[in-house]
């Protein structure tokens, strides 16, 4: 028994160790603050407050906001949803950004950093949304490679995850094609604007799991 709970110390002591090791490893620009971060078929750029068309103009093809299942502001809520996003990213929580195709030569969609924590390295990839005519493209494929890339191995995040409603088939298969691990699901989790409840589907990418990961994105860009 003494050899038990010696060994259970050492380990704890052990990966307690390692974190605090991490923590002082890390790089100086945790949190992330803006960076724009280019690949072969996106550049993905820093939310501005001129953006405002162009978004109302992605989200007009498909008509996003009107699917129960997501959370798209429509084209009279969005200047509300863009400030909102800059006021958490003033609380260091929320890092915003756009999403430029070069084929295109516009933008077509959002995502951000979120859930950014402050004593680990952990954050969310969200509130992603894609002009429905670009859906299922390269353009998702490479905007998560430069996103994960950068939390991985610049802000060297221990895990990124990711949600998403579990009803939305679509965004589950596209998190899943990326490598992430289903965490489980928060049952109820909250209301959404047509008063229907969500429950939202949790996965995640952990450190370990990132030249794996990164290995199949590459892949799939041909790189």
């Amino acid at each position: 028994m003494k050899i038990g709970k010696k060994l259970t110390f050492d380990l704890f002591d052990f990966f307690s160790i390692s974190s605090i090791q991490l923590m002082k490893s890390a790089p100086a620009e945790y949190p992330p603050v803006p960076v724009t971060l280019e690949g072969e078929y996106v550049i993905v750029q820093p939310m501005l407050a001129e953006h405002l068309a162009d978004l109302c103009d992605a989200a007009k093809d498909g008509e996003l906001w009107k699917l129960w299942y997501t959370l798209v502001p429509s084209p009279e809520t969005m200047e509300a949803w863009i400030q909102k996003a800059f006021k958490e990213q003033a609380d260091k929580t929320c890092l915003p950004f756009v999403i430029y195709s070069k084929a295109h030569q516009k933008i077509v969609g959002t995502t951000r950093f979120l859930r950014i924590e402050k004593t680990v390295h952990r954050l969310e990839i969200g509130s992603t949304w894609y002009a429905k005519s670009v859906q299922r493209t390269v353009i998702n494929t490479e905007c998560k490679h430069l996103l994960l890339t950068h939390a991985f191995e610049n802000l060297k995040c221990i895990a990124v995850e990711f949600r998403t409603h579990r009803m939305n088939t679509a965004s589950r298969a596209a998190i899943e094609r990326l490598g992430a691990q289903l965490d489980g699901i928060f049952r109820n989790h909250y209301v959404m604007p047509n008063g229907t409840m969500r429950d939202t589907a949790v996965y995640s990418i952990l450190d370990t799991e990132w030249p794996a990961v990164k290995s199949g994105l590459e892949y799939k860009l041909g790189k």
